[in-house]
């Protein structure tokens, strides 16, 4: 172990004080359902800070260091949560590194052992005071075993999304090739066949994936057009494109409708866009909601293709992601048997 990176989260002194003085902010705090603290309305920074809150009320009462994970350590890092998990997202998930160090069970707490923390020093982020999270890493690869493998495939793109979206993905990849093994792990390698940089936003990822799994090919994230500027100088990008053919799709949350800002630019790229030929698909949650919905949308955009010249060879019932990622493995080979003669 080292113990120059890695707490060890023992108890310390004045406990009794501690645990007197923060009775009060405890019963306000740390018993209220997360669900009633963060609405699914409230940013991921808003999110962080009252998950910061709420992890330091508890470091305070436990009197030592705490370490977070699964989907406490998404939050703490504003890193989307999956929409789906068979864990409860409004408690906090605490994590040790062996079971003799796991703590007692805490009112509003859920304890966990991740075994991965004694060869990886680095996997823990400190976030403020007591209060210290598992890298993204591995809080996605701990969270593998309790969501689909489309929440999987979702919930990494979040994580590959920044400034160097593809260094990111590069070194997920080598973190879970290169971890031992760990329940969840083959998921996780099945998750990656599918996952894309450049794809920004976990809506943005589902619509996406349902493309894929009707057939449709695959598509470039956060697309730059050429030749096409703000009056800032900045560069239009579109969601997701088909650039030979030039159509594309948009997601719109519900901040493009409530931001004048927004709404006003989003109106003036798209207006500009279709002047230089594009077609632009514009979704919202609705339109992936639930598998009619996602037939529709995919529908849709298969026939805007189509009528670009794209061979599109369509699926009316969605193929599962299993299904989807052996066809990509598959495809893979194939590339690397072809460029290898």
């Amino acid at each position: 172990m080292h113990s120059s990176t890695y707490p060890h989260f023992f108890h310390g002194s004045s406990h009794r004080q501690r645990e007197y003085a923060t009775v009060t902010f405890m019963n306000d705090v740390m018993l209220q359902p997360m669900g009633e603290r963060t609405p699914m309305t409230q940013s991921l920074r808003d999110r962080a800070q009252d998950a910061i809150m709420c992890c330091a009320a508890l470091a305070w009462r436990i009197g030592g260091n705490v370490l977070f994970g699964m989907p406490t350590a998404l939050a703490l890092q504003q890193v989307p949560l999956p929409e789906a998990c068979d864990l409860d997202a409004e408690m906090l998930h605490i994590t040790s590194s062996t079971p003799d160090r796991r703590r007692r069970r805490i009112p509003g707490t859920h304890p966990h052992v991740w075994k991965l923390i004694a060869t990886h020093p680095d996997a823990c982020v400190p976030i403020k005071g007591n209060v210290f999270a598992l890298h993204p890493f591995h809080a996605w690869a701990q969270l593998s075993s309790h969501v689909s493998l489309a929440e999987a495939i979702i919930t990494a793109i979040s994580k590959s999304s920044g400034r160097y979206p593809r260094l990111v993905l590069s070194s997920l990849r080598e973190f879970i090739d290169n971890a031992p093994y760990f329940l969840g792990k083959t998921a996780c390698r099945t998750a990656l066949q599918l996952v894309k940089a450049n794809v920004l936003s976990p809506k943005e990822s589902k619509a996406r994936l349902v493309l894929l799994r009707h057939g449709l090919p695959d598509a470039e994230g956060n697309c730059h057009v050429d030749r096409a500027m703000f009056d800032s100088g900045k560069p239009m990008s579109l969601d997701i494109a088909w650039k030979h053919f030039k159509v594309a799709v948009e997601y719109d949350g519900d901040h493009h409708r409530t931001d004048k800002h927004q709404w006003r630019r989003d109106r003036k790229k798209r207006d500009r866009l279709r002047q230089l030929g594009w077609t632009i698909i514009v979704i919202t949650a609705d339109d992936i909601r639930d598998e009619v919905a996602c037939a529709e949308f995919a529908l849709n955009v298969a026939r805007e293709l189509t009528l670009r010249g794209c061979d599109v060879d369509f699926r009316v019932i969605a193929m599962t992601v299993e299904e989807l990622a052996r066809r990509e493995k598959a495809a893979d080979r194939k590339k690397r048997r072809e460029s290898a003669v």
